[in-house]
């Protein structure tokens, strides 16, 4: 046994340094097998896939074997929630019990800092704005004077979802750099020194990504230092290294450059009139582009809208317009260092939005979204696992990416095909909850299949029976928005309990309700499958729709299974089903989270037991007990509700 495992071995035992820390700390045989193979990993430069499922401790189990091991550290989560969880709780929990000195960082997005230059100005201008977006920025002003980490998910009272942070936060294209006034009390370069100084950063895989990607500058000085590096919530890499290793333009980054070129001709250029027409024009054609699109919001597959005359008609106008910008920007280079940055800008997006005229190319998916307000263009590989095996090779690192829900009909092919480690070695850690006991599952008999004009209601019916049998305490987990919309219009007025709807609130306070009130449902999608930890009583059901197939209409999907049909593959198989099979594990993985949870978690699709795949997915859950009767669950969670 090495130095290192048997150190990591101590620290996790009854006498050890966690039992000496935590109040009621019991050793886990679990926890310990993974930290001794991620010790293993981490002694020999390799590469760990490991599955551990809800209870098993794997967040101390890789924090421990990195702290004790000594190495350089990179820790990136699957979102800044977890990521923020694991900064402030866990990582402190850790560092106190094994009394280890230890410098660590947490490292944000740009967009999670305030930008000082653009609340002052902000605050100069006093423009008109909506009543609530003014409120959020006074209070922004008022914690600015106190703040330390300048980490606007601190500010107090304020959404998520606020359009004053937009307004605080700098973009690559708008920060003046060294230029800045600011520049020596900024908060995003004060947090990018603190990672690279730290000997554990804490990071979410998008920042990573990012910079593996190198489009944000700074933080790609980072990655080469690392000599260990973890993924938590591993299973979402797959999507998320996908979009960093594409391409994208907004419509929102042209009108934005258009913005700061006027700017420019108003601070010392209104001699020069065309540069006024010129990025006035390039703003009426972005908006007429994005207005080719519906108003409620749309995805699909570029190459397609391309084809209509209006969507063609449109790009070319600003293909166009944006040639005429740089000639025009052209003539005045070096009279001003706004327009000579914005000039910079323009060569970049000029670039990429050539790209959008290739809709051919292979290997790649062409496609497009549209929001409220903008238009997003993307082109995305249809496979990472060259580009990431390359990556992962060139740097002399341990990799380790764990999650609970890696495996699809119990391997291990499937995640590390799509990230190209083959290679890598495999745990596979069970959970030490009892689920026979602990919890009962239910395919409901006689619902119709989820594409009969009946399904909705009859669903809607079942849940009413459900919730009153249990009282609340039930979350409702739906496969799209048109689903949760029309079960929200059945269930308001027909249920006592307290219904929360997904979009209605924040989904830190929607959870904190459900939480707080006891026997509340909470109807939910997209977001809420993963990521919620609720313990004890306040869930006592979970409820499924149907198996989460991703929609065929999703243009990377179709991009992915025409790529399968062309390499002979059957890419239902290949592609669809893993992909649901690991998004009904995290559905399920939220009902039982602790020792002595107990609940009832009801699929309704009876194509679990009349397809053959169904067979792939059953495997995949944990091992409830299992039953087709609704009465069961019905005197199952009455006898919980007591």
């Amino acid at each position: 046994m090495s130095q290192l495992i048997s150190q990591v071995t101590e620290a996790f035992g009854v006498d050890g340094k966690l039992s000496q820390a935590i109040s009621g700390y019991e050793p886990r045989a679990a926890q310990i097998e993974m930290a001794s193979v991620v010790c293993q990993a981490i002694e020999a430069d390799q590469q760990l896939v490991v599955e551990a499922q809800t209870g098993t401790g794997k967040t101390f189990s890789y924090l421990i074997s990195a702290i004790l091991s000594g190495k350089k550290t990179i820790v990136s989560t699957g979102t800044k929630a977890l990521q923020d969880q694991l900064f402030y709780k866990d990582l402190p929990l850790v560092r106190s019990a094994l009394n280890k000195p230890l410098k660590v960082a947490l490292l944000k997005g740009r967009s999670n800092y305030l930008c000082i230059e653009r609340l002052k100005k902000l605050t100069s201008q006093g423009a008109s704005r909506h009543p609530q977006t003014e409120a959020d920025l006074t209070q922004i002003k008022r914690w600015s004077s106190h703040t330390v980490s300048g980490d606007l998910g601190d500010v107090p009272s304020i959404s998520e979802s606020s359009f004053a942070l937009p307004l605080v936060t700098s973009t690559p294209d708008s920060c003046s750099g060294r230029q800045c006034q600011y520049f020596d009390d900024c908060y995003l370069l004060r947090a990018r020194r603190l990672a690279m100084e730290a000997d554990l950063l804490v990071v979410n895989h998008h920042l990573f990504f990012a910079d593996m990607a190198l489009k944000d500058t700074g933080f790609g000085e980072l990655i080469p230092q690392a000599e260990l590096i973890i993924f938590d919530e591993a299973h979402q890499i797959p999507d998320i290294a996908c979009s960093y290793f594409g391409q994208s333009l907004s419509t929102r980054s042209l009108k934005e450059l258009a913005s700061d070129v006027i700017h420019a001709y108003h601070d010392g250029l209104k001699d020069t009139k065309q540069l006024l027409k010129a990025a006035q024009i390039i703003e009426r054609c972005s908006d007429q582009l994005r207005l080719c699109f519906s108003h409620h919001g749309e995805r699909g597959d570029w190459a397609g809208a391309m084809q209509r005359k209006d969507v063609a008609s449109a790009f070319e106008q600003l293909s166009q317009n944006i040639d005429f910008l740089y000639q025009v920007i052209k003539i005045s280079l070096s009279r001003s260092d706004a327009l000579d940055s914005c000039f910079e800008r323009l060569i970049e997006l000029k670039s990429n939005l050539a790209l959008f005229e290739q809709t051919n190319k292979l290997g790649f998916s062409f496609w497009y979204e549209a929001g409220k307000q903008h238009l997003q263009l993307n082109i995305s590989p249809l496979s990472i696992a060259d580009k990431f095996r390359e990556h992962i090779n060139s740097y002399q690192a341990s990799w380790i990416f764990t999650s609970a829900t890696l495996q699809v009909d119990n391997k291990f092919d499937n995640f590390k095909g799509l990230l190209g480690i083959e290679s890598a070695n495999t745990l596979a850690l069970d959970s030490p909850f009892d689920y026979q006991k602990q919890s009962l599952f239910c395919i409901p008999r006689y619902l119709p299949e989820p594409a009969h004009p009946q399904y909705v209601d009859q669903l809607a019916l079942l849940i009413e029976t459900i919730i009153s049998a249990s009282n609340g305490g039930v979350m409702i987990l739906v496969t799209s928005y048109s689903t949760l919309n029309r079960l929200n219009k059945i269930l308001e007025g027909k249920i006592s309990q307290l219904l929360l709807v997904q979009g209605l609130d924040s989904k830190q306070k929607l959870l904190h309700s459900f939480s707080e009130d006891g026997n509340a449902v909470l109807l939910a999608t997209t977001s809420f499958w993963e990521g919620v930890d609720i313990r004890g009583d306040a869930l006592r059901c979970v409820i499924i729709d149907k198996l989460p197939f991703a929609s065929p209409d999703d243009p990377l999907l179709k991009a992915r299974l025409d790529d399968s049909k062309k390499r002979g593959e059957d890419g239902f198989a290949t592609v669809q089903i893993p992909q649901a099979v690991i998004a009904l594990k995290q559905g399920a993985g939220r009902l039982i989270r602790d020792s002595s949870d107990q609940g009832a978690f009801l699929l309704c699709d009876t194509r679990m037991v009349t397809r053959p795949y169904g067979r792939i997915f059953m495997q995949s859950l944990p091992d409830m007990k299992r039953t087709r009767d609704v009465k069961q669950v019905i005197t199952y969670l009455e006898n919980i509700a007591k």
